[in-house]
C-alpha cells in the first residue's frame, strides 16, 4: 500500500507530535510552522503533525499554545530529510489577560467541520453539573440541533434523526447506547475523555452506517509521568478515576506504558426514599453502573497500541409501577496508530468486539427484548502532501441482532434473528486552495445480508472570506442498515432494540416497486461563522435531511403473513412497511469566553414529518405525521463566572426551553378478543383483554418543556497536585412540572425530575 507513494518521501519532510509535558497526554490543535515561511499547520486530536515539501534550507520551528512556553529549535533540511521528533509543551509560568490566538480559531479556519461540534472535558465543565458530576450527556442537550426527551427517558435525536440513526464510536469502537434512563448521565465519564466529535448531519465518508449522526469519542491515554487520579461522591453517585505508567520513559528514546481506569455508579434509589421522598415514596430507581479501562503503549517514534474495555449497565425497577427496564453493554478491543519512517503517511487501525441486550416489561404489556453483538475493525491512511491531505480506508463489521416485540395493538409478536456483515471502503481528500477548503469523499458500502449495494458522494467546504467570517457547506448520502421498533403507544420511548436485515417489506411503497431495503438519506447544509470580537463568535446554520427511505413496523397489519393469506395485500400482512421523511430547520448558537466569563446561548427552529401508507377502505392512502421527537423551538442559555486570585469560585446556571412533543391520543376503550382458538373460540365464557381506540397518530402536543439549573463550586488548593472541589448544585430551581410518561391505561402522569438540590465532593490527586 505505501509502494506507489515511495517517491514522496523524497521531499523534506518535519514531522512529530506535541505533548504536554505534565502528564504526557497529546496537544491538540497547536500551531506548528518554519519561521518566516507558508509551511506549517497544526497538531491533530492525536498531537501529531508532518509538514511536507519543505525546499532544502535551514529553518526555525516554532511550536506554540496559548498558556504554554514557545517551543524554537533551528533545523536544517536538504535531499529529502524526513525530521521526526517529539515535543513537550510546558504549561507557561506568565498568566495571559488577553487570549487572540485559541485552538477553537485555529481549527475553524483549517477544519471544513460543518454541523459539528468538538466537546472537550473544559467545555463539558462550563455547564452546572449535577453533584459536580459534570456528564457529557448534560453537554449534549445544549449543542445545536440536538433534542432529549428530558431528565428521564435518556433518548437523543438529532436534526430530525431518531436514535437508532446516531452512531455512537468509542475509541473506534461501536456503543449502541451511550445514555443511561436518567437523561443527567451517559455511559462516559469526563475526566477520561481527550475530545469528542459530535457531527449533526453532513459528516465525511469515513463514517458509515447511519443516516443522521455521528458521535466520535477519544479517550485520554494515561498519565505517563505520575500516577493520579480522582474520586467523588454526591446524593446521586459515586465515581473513582485512576492513571498512572506502568512503565516510564526515561529518555525521549524509550517506549512507555501507562494506564487509566474509570469507574462510575448510582445510588439514588437508596437516598432519593430520604432527601426526595417528595419526588417519589419509594424512591427513583435509576441504577446505573459503568466501568472502563485501558492501556497504551506508546513507541519512541510517536505510534502506538491501545487495548481497552467496558462495562456498562442501566436498570429501572417498577417505577410508578409502569415499566420495568433495563440493559448491560460490554465489549473490548484495541486501536493502534503507527508512523512508518520516512513515508509521509500515518496509518491507524482499530478491532473490537461489542454487545447491547436490553428488556422492557409493561403493565397490560407483552415483554419487550432485543440483543445485538459483533465486531467492528477497520484500517485508515493518511497521507500528507503540503497543506492538503489524502485519507482512504477500509471497514468490516459482523454482528448478530435478536429481537423480540410486538405491533402497534400488542396483538401481533414480532421476531427476528439475524446474522448481518458490512465492507466498506472510502478516499477522502482535503484540498486547500488559498482561502478555500474543499473536502470531496466518496463511500462504497456492501451490505451482504439484504444484500444490496451503496455508493456514497459526500462533500464539504469552507470559504475564509476573512480572518473572522467564514462561509461553510456540506452535502452527502448516507445509507444504513439498522431498524428500531417502537411503540407509538409510548408518549415517551424508553425501549429502542436492533433489527438488521429487514427485506419483510410490501412489494410496493406510494404505488412504486421497492427495489431496496436499505434507509437512505441526504443531507444538504449550509452556515457561516462570524468572529464578532477576539472572544465573540457566532455560528449560523440551515440544514435539510431528506430522508428517501425508511423503515418501521406496519401500523396496518392485522392477517399473518402465510401462504394462506397470499391474496391479502401486503400493507395488511407484512410486519413492517416503508416510509418517507424531511426534516429541516435553521440554528444559531453565540459564544463568548474571557478570563472570567462564558456565555453559551443557542436558539434551534425544525420541522420533522414522515409519511407513510395508511390502509382505508378504498385502498392505501398517503398520511403525513409529525413523529413523536418533532420539537419545533429548543432554546439553550448557560453563563459561567469564575471569580477568586487562584480562580477558585464558579457559579454558573442553564435555562432550557423545548416547546412540546407530539404523542397519540385515546379516544376510548372496549373489550378485545384474540379469537386464538379460530371457530372454536367461546365468546360467551371468555373475558376479553382490554383494547384500546387510538386518535390520529401524533395529532396531540405535550406540554412545552423548561428548566433552571444553579451550581456553585468551591476549590481548595493543598498542594500542586492535590485539591478538593466542593459543588453544591440545584436542577428545576423552580420546579416545573414536566411531563415524563402518561399511563395510557390509568391516565397516570408521571413528571420529569422535580427540585433536587444535590451536594458533591471531588479529590484531584
Amino acid at each position: 500500500m505505501l509502494a506507489p507513494f515511495a517517491a514522496m518521501a523524497q521531499n523534506n519532510s518535519v514531522k512529530g507530535f506535541v505533548y504536554e509535558e505534565s502528564t504526557g497526554e497529546p496537544m491538540m490543535f497547536t500551531n506548528v510552522y518554519l519561521k518566516g515561511t507558508t509551511f506549517g499547520g497544526s497538531t491533530n486530536e492525536n498531537g501529531y503533525f508532518n509538514i511536507t515539501r519543505i525546499p532544502d534550507g535551514k529553518y526555525t520551528l516554532l511550536i506554540t499554545c496559548v498558556g504554554y512556553d514557545t517551543i524554537s529549535e533551528h533545523i536544517s533540511l536538504s535531499k529529502g530529510e524526513s525530521f521526526n521528533k517529539k515535543y513537550y509543551l510546558r504549561e507557561t509560568a506568565q498568566k495571559l489577560e488577553t487570549v487572540t490566538i485559541t485552538a477553537d480559531k485555529i481549527e475553524s479556519r483549517t477544519e471544513t467541520k460543518t454541523s459539528v461540534i468538538t466537546v472537550t472535558p473544559k467545555s463539558i465543565n462550563k455547564i452546572p453539573s449535577i453533584g459536580g458530576q459534570a456528564d457529557f450527556a448534560q453537554y449534549l442537550q445544549v449543542v445545536p440541533g440536538v433534542i432529549f426527551t428530558g431528565d428521564q427517558g435518556g433518548q437523543l435525536y438529532i436534526r430530525g434523526g431518531s436514535p437508532i440513526q446516531n452512531k455512537v464510536l468509542l475509541d473506534g469502537m461501536v456503543v449502541y447506547n451511550p445514555f443511561h434512563s436518567i437523561g443527567l448521565f451517559s455511559v462516559f465519564d469526563t475526566d477520561i475523555i481527550r475530545n469528542a466529535d459530535v457531527f449533526t448531519g453532513g459528516f465525511g465518508a469515513e463514517y458509515s452506517g447511519r443516516i443522521s449522526s455521528i458521535m466520535d469519542i477519544s479517550t485520554r491515554d494515561g498519565n505517563k509521568k505520575r500516577f493520579s487520579g480522582k474520586v467523588g461522591a454526591s446524593t446521586f453517585g459515586a465515581k473513582l478515576m485512576v492513571e498512572g505508567p506502568l512503565k516510564k520513559a526515561k529518555t525521549p528514546d524509550e517506549a512507555s506504558l501507562s494506564f487509566i481506569l474509570s469507574a462510575k455508579n448510582s445510588y439514588l434509589e437508596q437516598t432519593s426514599k430520604y432527601l426526595y421522598s417528595y419526588a417519589s415514596e419509594n424512591g427513583l430507581p435509576f441504577n446505573f453502573q459503568d466501568i472502563y479501562g485501558k492501556i497504551s503503549l506508546n513507541a519512541p517514534n510517536g505510534s502506538k497500541v491501545n487495548l481497552f474495555g467496558f462495562s456498562f449497565n442501566d436498570q429501572v425497577n417498577n417505577y410508578m409501577s409502569l415499566t420495568d427496564f433495563g440493559w448491560n453493554s460490554f465489549g473490548g478491543g484495541t486501536n493502534f496508530l503507527v508512523i512508518p519512517g520516512k513515508s509521509p503517511v500515518m496509518i491507524e487501525g482499530n478491532i473490537a468486539y461489542s454487545s447491547y441486550t436490553s428488556r422492557m416489561k409493561e403493565e397490560n404489556s407483552p415483554d419487550r427484548y432485543s440483543n445485538i453483538n459483533g465486531f467492528n475493525m477497520g484500517f485508515d491512511f493518511s497521507y500528507f502532501l503540503g497543506k492538503s491531505t489524502l485519507k482512504y480506508g477500509v471497514e468490516v463489521l459482523g454482528y448478530t441482532t435478536d429481537y423480540v416485540t410486538y405491533s402497534l395493538y400488542g396483538h401481533n409478536k414480532i421476531s427476528q434473528k439475524v446474522n448481518s456483515t458490512e465492507i466498506g471502503a472510502y478516499v477522502k481528500y482535503k484540498a486547500v486552495l488559498g482561502k478555500l477548503l474543499l473536502e470531496p469523499s466518496f463511500r462504497l458500502q456492501w451490505y451482504a445480508s439484504l444484500p444490496d449495494f451503496s455508493p456514497e458522494p459526500r462533500l464539504a467546504l469552507k470559504y475564509n472570506v476573512t480572518d473572522n467570517f467564514r462561509v461553510k457547506a456540506a452535502a452527502g448520502l448516507y445509507s444504513q442498515n439498522f431498524v428500531a421498533a417502537t411503540s407509538d403507544r409510548d408518549v415517551v420511548n424508553l425501549f429502542y432494540g436492533f433489527l438488521s436485515g429487514i427485506d419483510n417489506l410490501p412489494a410496493t411503497f406510494n404505488g412504486k416497486p421497492v427495489t431496496s431495503y436499505l434507509q437512505k438519506a441526504a443531507h444538504v447544509i449550509g452556515g457561516i461563522e462570524v468572529d464578532l470580537s477576539n472572544n465573540f463568535t457566532m455560528n449560523l446554520e440551515g440544514y435539510w435531511k431528506d430522508f428517501i427511505q425508511l423503515t418501521n413496523i406496519n401500523r396496518n397489519k392485522i392477517y399473518a403473513d402465510t401462504p394462506e393469506n397470499a391474496d391479502i395485500d401486503d400493507l395488511l400482512k407484512k410486519d413492517f412497511s416503508i416510509e418517507t421523511g424531511d426534516a429541516y430547520g435553521a440554528d444559531i448558537s453565540l459564544k463568548y469566553e474571557d478570563q472570567h466569563w462564558y456565555l453559551w446561548a443557542v436558539y434551534a427552529l425544525g420541522f420533522v414529518t414522515r409519511e407513510y401508507e395508511k390502509a382505508t377502505e378504498d385502498g392505501p392512502v398517503m398520511t403525513e405525521y409529525a413523529p413523536h421527537f418533532d420539537r419545533r423551538h429548543n432554546i439553550n442559555v448557560i453563563l459561567a463566572y469564575t471569580a477568586g486570585a487562584k480562580r477558585q469560585w464558579e457559579f454558573s446556571g442553564r435555562w432550557n426551553y423545548g416547546s412540546g412533543f407530539p404523542f397519540t391520543q385515546v379516544q376510548g376503550y372496549y373489550e378485545y378478543y384474540s379469537f386464538q382458538d379460530g371457530i372454536n373460540f367461546d365468546y360467551t365464557i371468555t373475558n376479553g383483554d382490554l383494547g384500546v381506540l387510538y386518535g390520529d397518530l401524533n395529532e396531540g402536543r405535550l406540554p412545552s418543556y423548561h428548566r433552571l439549573d444553579l451550581d456553585v463550586k468551591r476549590r481548595f488548593f493543598f498542594s500542586e497536585n492535590v485539591n478538593l472541589e466542593v459543588d453544591f448544585s440545584v436542577t428545576n430551581v423552580y420546579n416545573r412540572k414536566n411531563v415524563f410518561y402518561v399511563n395510557i391505561i390509568t391516565s397516570e402522569v408521571v413528571y420529569q425530575l422535580p427540585i433536587m438540590p444535590t451536594l458533591g465532593l471531588t479529590l484531584t490527586f
